[in-house]
């Protein structure tokens, strides 16, 4: 994981150059967002490659003389079929049509979202690896 962070830290590095340069030359208020935000989505991914590869450390692909071989084994823990996702999707989508009929529809959809998200969340947090 440490080159994807050292990339993911030169494309943050780009925008931060280039929002510097847009807001010294062009002065636009739409272009700067963009460029601001930019930078802080690059930074974002560059902390969690570095915090990964801090936690996890090495990885088989980060030598050269690795082979096909070294990555095998137990991959990770990928959940069965759950109503969770459906659920904050739900939530989701009458959150937008709650936007439009009123906030009474917004707040109880809202409810429903954060019930999915968060049953997503703790769903499989007591699990033993």
């Amino acid at each position: 994981m440490k080159h994807e962070a050292y990339l993911f830290a030169g494309v943050a590095a780009f925008f931060l150059l280039t929002d510097a340069a847009y807001i010294w030359f062009a002065r636009e208020l739409a272009g700067i967002a963009a460029l601001t935000v930019s930078f802080v989505m690059a930074s974002i991914i560059s902390f969690f490659f570095t915090m990964n590869y801090r936690r996890k450390g090495e990885r088989p692909e980060d030598h050269g003389d690795s082979v096909v071989q070294d990555r095998s084994g137990l991959i990770d823990f990928f959940p069965p079929h759950s109503g969770y996702p459906p659920m904050a999707a739900l939530g989701v989508a009458l959150m937008g049509i709650g936007i439009v009929y009123g906030l009474w529809l917004f707040l109880i959809a809202f409810g429903i979202m954060i019930t999915g998200v968060a049953g997503m969340v703790f769903q499989f947090a007591g699990r033993d690896d």
